[in-house]
């Protein structure tokens, strides 16, 4: 017992014996909120990288006066313990974990801050737990306090101890360097090591799952600070197999062709000639995917308007006739995708915005439109229209306050932006308190009647009315919520009602583009950034005839296209935002090549039916794969070998990886100019008699 209480005496052991304690507990905690496993080799690994920093606080705090040591515990444990708290609330509020990373969003955030807060379910606070226990500790059974430097061991002694200290820090280390690499210590379906994940820690989800939060926490300061690598091994490619499509359209009609513009031949010598290892990595990589091919819904909107109208905090509760006539409307006789995911990031609207608009994933953890807001891309959807010979502009009924849309659609290639005051409408700048959509639509056409021009036009509308607080009695909160079933929660009512307001400025626009003589011409695409993720999923369930609380479910939002001429279908296929430019670049019959998206036109026939996560979970009319716990369910008597569901992750991530690496690098931009040193200008019949004249007077020297 007297050799116990000596041990517990000494300051290091005390405070080591203190940290792994409390780090432990929050971990578990931690865990079992978010239902992660917690008999597992990863828990092994945690509980090692706990051992680690425990060593080095301690270490750090048995060198300082009792009372300095006591306090720098304390202040270690509560800032671990309030930031599990706070991702906790994060991942429930919006479905991703925070990041360093994601700083640019710290302003929106502080917005809703509140309402993030009242999100809280009460167990989040249980992170609290081993703080209190501490400090109570501290109080009650550690009284003895003194600003006196703690006494030394004898010099001999002192050396032999830290030398001890020491080898074993190193041993740990050792140790928990081996779980990196031990086979057994790796998901075996996984296609990213816990080496690679370690060392590029931006998948927040894998991370702290293999992990723990606490060493997420470290790892993501460690990558703002030290970027890892951004691949595991180098992209395979061989010229000898990239086929020379012929793109040229025959007169015949039915022919069957690739979408490819890009020449082969001028890529591959791009590919030689370039020095920088990531843009060929890029160039590899898209110059090797599979081109898709024309089909029979090639060109059916040729030389028609379109509209796309991404509507802010879309659900499928928007799918109602009884409320909803006008959206439902479009739903129920254009084109609808009954499996469409809008899945949540970290700047979701913005995010998806531009995903729709790009074909390319944002860059996981981080306001990817926002942060790199300078990027160009050619093969927009803007950029496609404007290469067609359309008008194009974009369209949003709020300021620049939280995200530079005007200088995002610029760079996107949209020739005109209007924001909430170019617009003219009435707004405020009052969190909460958002313009109407119906007053956006109405000014919207008058605007379209100022300066349509004989050419087709597309533009982009992005709504606001429905945005959070779902909480407070704002006025679009209130002006229909009695219209709605008093069973259903207030915070749903309060929504409806706004969405109320986005379903009458739906009515005004189609009314207002069939008394232009329009609509027959005029393709409305409808599509909703996000579910409205102020609200709790168990609310959400009162309404809808499904569970949005489990896999993903929730993130199922309308996808709708609509034309008068067109016969209702509604499609099956597991799609999203990364798949919108290249379908609607088919529909029309615009020239693109198809190679240059990470996503797909999701009605060419070799589409592989599947949506794609922020956090590399994945899911299909098959089976929902989690990559944050490694786990499968299936839907269907149909399964997939442990092969098949690590085939799928390697595309899953290489798909998520090559659009992070190609908007890092502003690939496109690079590409774009690099073709363009290909491009032969047509000869004018004055360049032709000068080349003439050249020539004759060249004889003339030479007689």
């Amino acid at each position: 017992m007297k050799k116990i209480k000596k041990i517990w005496q000494s300051p290091f052991i005390k405070n080591y014996i203190i940290f792994v304690f409390t780090f432990l507990i929050l971990e578990i905690i931690f865990r079992s909120i978010e239902n992660l496993s917690l008999i597992s080799y990863n828990m092994l690994r945690i509980f090692i990288g706990i051992n680690i920093l425990a060593f080095i606080f301690s270490f750090i705090s048995h060198f300082l006066p009792k009372l300095i040591s006591k306090i720098f515990n304390l202040i270690i444990i509560l800032i671990v313990s309030i930031y599990g708290l706070a991702e906790l609330g994060f991942n429930n509020y919006l479905g991703v974990y925070v990041s360093l990373q994601s700083s640019s969003q710290a302003g929106a955030v502080t917005s809703y801050f509140f309402e993030y807060l009242r999100s809280f379910h009460w167990y989040y606070y249980l992170m609290l737990i081993p703080f209190i226990i501490i400090l109570i500790y501290y109080i009650f059974f550690d009284k003895k306090l003194t600003l006196d430097m703690p006494k030394r061991q004898k010099n001999m002694q002192f050396f032999i101890t830290k030398c001890f200290q020491c080898l074993l820090f190193v041993f740990l280390a050792l140790i928990y360097f081996a779980t990196l690499k031990l086979d057994f210590m790796q998901d075996k379906t996984s296609s990213t090591s816990s080496y690679h994940l370690f060392l590029k820690p931006v998948n927040p989800a894998l991370v702290i799952n293999d992990f723990g939060f606490i060493e997420f926490g470290l790892l993501d300061i460690k990558e703002c600070l030290i970027p890892g690598p951004e691949f595991e091994k180098e992209i395979e490619y061989n010229p000898n197999t990239i086929l020379n499509f012929n793109n040229s359209k025959p007169e015949e009609e039915n022919i069957i062709l690739p979408h490819t513009t890009i020449d082969n031949d001028n890529w591959k010598e791009i590919i030689e000639n370039e020095k920088s290892t990531n843009r060929n990595t890029l160039n590899k990589y898209f110059i090797s995917k599979e081109a898709t091919y024309t089909n029979e819904y090639t060109g059916i909107f040729k030389n028609k308007n379109l509209i796309l109208v991404m509507i802010e905090s879309g659900s499928n509760i928007m799918i109602n006739e009884e409320y909803y006539p006008n959206i439902t409307k479009l739903y129920k006789e254009g084109y609808s995708f009954k499996n469409y995911y809008s899945p949540r990031n970290t700047c979701s609207t913005i995010n998806n915005e531009f995903s729709n608009l790009t074909g390319l994933y944002t860059i996981t953890n981080n306001c990817t439109a926002k942060a790199y807001r300078n990027n160009s891309y050619f093969e927009s959807i803007f950029n496609l229209f404007n290469e067609a010979g359309y008008d194009t502009a974009s369209f949003h009924d709020y300021t620049q306050r939280y995200y530079p849309r005007k200088t995002i659609h610029t760079n996107l290639g949209s020739q005109k932006y209007y924001g909430v005051e170019k617009l003219g409408i009435k707004y405020n700048w009052t969190y909460g308190d958002w313009p109407s959509d119906e007053d956006f639509i109405k000014s919207y056409l008058n605007i379209l009647d100022e300066t349509r021009t004989e050419k087709p036009f597309m533009n982009l509308l992005t709504t606001v009315t429905s945005h959070q607080p779902y909480t407070d009695n704002y006025q679009y909160n209130l002006l229909y919520k009695d219209d709605f079933p008093s069973e259903y929660p207030t915070d749903v009512r309060k929504y409806m009602s706004k969405i109320k307001v986005v379903d009458n400025a739906i009515g005004l626009l189609v009314d207002g583009l069939e008394e232009r003589g329009l609509l027959d011409d005029t393709v409305i695409v409808l599509y909703a950034d996000h579910y409205p993720y102020g609200i709790p999923q168990t609310h959400l369930n009162k309404v809808l005839d499904y569970d949005t609380s489990i896999d993903q479910n929730a993130e199922n939002v309308p996808f709708i296209i609509y034309n008068p001429s067109l016969e209702a279908k509604t499609f099956e296929q597991y799609t999203g935002h990364i798949n919108t430019t290249p379908t609607m670049a088919n529909l029309f019959g615009l020239d693109y090549d198809s190679r240059i998206y990470i996503g797909s036109d999701v009605l060419d026939k070799s589409y592989k039916s599947l949506v794609i996560f922020d956090d590399a979970s994945w899911k299909n009319e098959i089976a929902y794969f989690d990559a944050s716990k490694n786990k499968i369910k299936y839907y269907t008597d149909k399964t997939y070998s442990d092969e098949e569901i690590m085939a799928i992750n390697e595309e899953v991530n290489l798909k998520l990886k090559m659009s992070s690496l190609a908007i890092k690098n502003n690939y496109f931009s690079y590409l774009e100019k690099k073709l363009a040193s290909y491009k032969v200008e047509p000869i004018t019949e004055e360049d032709s008699n000068s080349e003439i004249d050249t020539n004759n007077n060249q004889d003339s020297s030479a007689n």
